[in-house]
């Protein structure tokens, strides 16, 4: 998987940290104070979409009297806690990202979340200084699936697209990275579980989590003994 990879790019979350439970119950409580109920259709449809553009959509579907830039404040002061006291790193992550380090491979996050709230995750978790490139869906022209986020990380770590692993944990996500001209490897998510056998099409690998990475390391230096 990491053969001839310079660099590796995670998508956030549901991939390198379990948080897709956090949007469900904040989706259900914004929409609530607005005397709203989530429709069926409300994640397959904002799935993929920047923090910008997931603002502005809501804004106009459900008519809401506030700006783009307030729902963004309120979704990242709701957000805020539950990410720095409940929101963990996906199992054996850690470890690949030491691995990477060690064997000079280049890390970089590519995330459809905010800007505040993926640099406390970081700080909170203590990875931030493992990343040479932190880019969000709103740095990029359009959302996944379009290739944008992930072609332009890439440029930033100054690799190209061909020698850039991607983890991601939904199709869109995948679509996107695949879109770019990169490996994809994805990640298996209780959140996206419905969409399993597609993910498991789309993509070049599938992991139920990064524990599996380090298993076949383990057991590759093993045989090399």
């Amino acid at each position: 998987m990491l053969q001839n990879k310079e660099a590796v790019i995670f998508d956030m979350d549901g991939s390198l940290v379990d948080s897709m439970w956090v949007w469900k119950d904040i989706d259900i409580a914004y929409l609530g104070r607005f005397g709203l109920e989530v429709p069926e259709d409300l994640s397959q449809l904002i799935e993929g979409k920047s923090f910008t553009e997931t603002a502005e959509y809501f804004k106009e579907r459900f008519a809401l009297d506030r700006s783009v830039e307030l729902i963004k404040a309120d979704w990242n002061e709701m957000a805020w806690n539950l990410y720095r006291t409940r929101v963990m790193l996906k199992p054996g992550a850690k470890e690949l990202l030491d691995y990477c380090l060690e064997n000079g491979i280049k890390l970089g996050i590519a995330t459809s979340n905010s800007r505040q709230i993926v640099d406390m995750v970081t700080q909170e978790r203590g990875i931030s200084d493992y990343f040479s490139c932190v880019m969000t869906s709103c740095d990029a022209k359009k959302g996944k699936p379009a290739p944008d986020i992930y072609l332009l990380t890439a440029e930033r770590l100054s690799v190209k697209p061909e020698n850039c692993l991607v983890f991601e944990d939904i199709v869109c996500g995948i679509q996107a990275g695949k879109a770019a001209g990169m490996e994809v490897c994805a990640v298996e998510d209780a959140y996206s579980v419905y969409q399993r056998e597609e993910k498991r099409k789309l993509a070049d690998y599938y992991i139920r989590d990064f524990t599996e990475i380090e298993e076949v390391w383990q057991m590759l230096q093993r045989e090399r003994l």
